[in-house]
């Protein structure tokens, strides 16, 4: 028998010593984390001071949050942008930041910039919001989160259209148009606060208050966080602000998550028209609830609680009670339609208002003038709203009948009709750039309905997948209680895995 030299043998032995040790260096951790080498740990130090270096350089600093916005991990900050990009060296406006560090900087990957929506809404507080609501441990620990108030909301270069308490009463629909005369008169109301928003102290930063612009802030703010590529995650409005970002800048996106999505036009006429028709597709979840529970009084059918609604709808009109009349009324039970968390409220409320009891709680206060004349600023500039009365007459009239329970406010004349020219020409979403984006959505969405969803997902082409859960309410992810859908958007934050082709979730048992 041939004799194995001593060498070879040790040789071996220690070449499988050295792969064992290899493969224990890669077991996971109890956290199901790979610990991390010696030299990746020097790499990650290095990289970590290369983008404090540069937030250095771009002005950025992080330190503690007002009282009010104080969380556990979120710091505040602030970076200075131009308010014109077509005059970068001209006037400069700070937009406000915060930061929520990873849990784990030795498992870091990047950061995640978010959006909750609106437009109008502060993102200040949504990374802690998230965290708060659910968002996994290992979305945690994968990234930076970041939030963001939007240029010309909250903390970042505030405007106003010098809106009263009862123009802020009113809230964000037009009133329910039962003729064309309506849709007259609402055109003068319409007029009013558009020329107020032209005039107000904040009107020379009226024309730079569009969605593009707001995605080439974020643009500068991956840059000074010394990112070469920044993630995303947006829900409702914010989802159009993702796709533009994706537009934009295609080869800057890392993982891109579009929650609630709004069509390609973003929140143009065509979507304000659309919330009529998620108010239809919703509804019936609410219906049949109260249906299911005879105690309210409101109908023990889902046909006896829609006619409910109509009634109390034109009995309001007639006669509002507190301050509630019948197109608040469908806003407010649009509103509320947003959260099964909600509906036993909604409930309690047309309870009180059918038969002339005191109201259960307040109703959802108005928007602050910033809210209001923000969202009203971007709506207007991004896109081209009609302009002639006569359309605005048709719309209410069609949708009135397609959609009766809102689609007389939704196709009424609003601020848009007579807003300023736009100087910045609308975005269009298209299929150009890599397959890096993620839309998830709920079949029933009364704000962003999945027909408006299915529509960006066909503007996106291979660049997106989608996932649609089989559930009611707006907002999904970490919020809803889908876990295939939630799974799905952890799975693509966290390990980049997406589903081969568009995911359809089912629907679960309610707990």
């Amino acid at each position: 028998m041939q004799r194995t030299p001593l060498s070879v043998t040790l040789g071996t032995v220690a070449a499988l010593a050295i792969a064992a040790a290899g493969a224990l260096a890669a077991w996971p951790d109890e956290d199901g984390h790979r610990p991390v080498t010696a030299a990746e740990n020097r790499a990650r130090k290095a990289q970590e001071a290369k983008r404090e270096k540069q937030q250095e350089k771009a002005g950025l600093k992080w330190g503690d949050c007002p009282k009010g916005l104080a969380a556990p991990r979120l710091q505040c900050g602030s970076l200075k942008v131009p308010l014109d990009y077509d005059d970068p060296d001209g006037r400069t406006i700070r937009i406000a930041l915060t930061r929520m560090a990873s849990s784990d900087p030795d498992h870091r990957r990047g950061t995640l910039l978010t959006n909750p929506g609106g437009p109008g809404m502060s993102g200040l507080g949504y990374p802690a919001l998230l965290a708060k609501a659910g968002l996994p441990d290992d979305v945690q620990d994968a990234y930076d989160i970041i939030g963001m108030d939007p240029r010309g909301v909250g903390a970042s270069a505030p405007v106003t259209c010098d809106l009263t308490a009862k123009q802020l009463a009113r809230g964000n629909f037009p009133s329910f148009a039962g003729s064309p005369a309506e849709v007259t008169a609402e055109a003068t109301y319409a007029k009013t606060v558009a020329g107020q928003c032209a005039t107000s102290r904040t009107a020379a930063v009226l024309p730079h208050l569009t969605t593009a612009n707001t995605a080439r802030d974020m643009d500068r703010v991956r840059a000074a966080l010394g990112e070469e590529k920044i993630s995303y995650f947006g829900q409702s409005y914010g989802s159009y602000l993702g796709s533009v970002y994706a537009t934009l800048f295609p080869d800057r996106g890392d993982r891109i998550v579009l929650d609630s999505n709004l069509g390609p036009g973003g929140y143009d006429a065509t979507a304000f028209r659309l919330l009529a028709r998620g108010m239809r597709d919703r509804f019936p979840d609410f219906a049949a609830f109260v249906a299911g529970k005879p105690e309210y009084g409101l109908g023990r059918t889902p046909e006896q609680v829609a006619a409910t609604y109509d009634d109390l709808a034109e009995r309001l009109t007639e006669k509002p009670v507190d301050g509630i009349d019948g197109t608040l009324f469908r806003g407010i039970s649009l509103e509320y339609l947003f959260s099964d968390a909600r509906l036993p409220e909604l409930a309690k409320l047309w309870q009180a208002l059918d038969h002339g009891g005191p109201l259960p709680s307040k109703p959802p206060a108005a928007a602050s003038d910033n809210t209001a004349a923000s969202r009203l600023h971007v709506l207007c500039n991004d896109s081209r709203w009609p302009r002639d009365i006569a359309s605005y007459q048709r719309s209410a009239a069609a949708d009135r009948t397609a959609y009766p329970m809102l689609g007389g406010s939704t196709g009424n004349v609003t601020p848009c009709a007579f807003w300023p020219e736009q100087q910045d020409k609308p975005v269009r979403i298209g299929a150009e750039g890599p397959s890096d984006i993620l839309l998830v959505q709920n079949e029933r969405d009364p704000g962003t309905p999945l027909a408006g969803a299915r529509k960006l997902r066909d503007a996106l082409g291979e660049r997106a997948r989608m996932v649609t859960a089989d559930q009611g309410g707006h907002g999904v992810y970490p919020f809803g209680t889908n876990t295939c859908a939630n799974d799905a958007v952890t799975a693509f934050l966290t390990d980049g895995e997406r589903p081969q082709k568009d995911l359809a979730c089912t629907a679960q048992p309610k707990g």
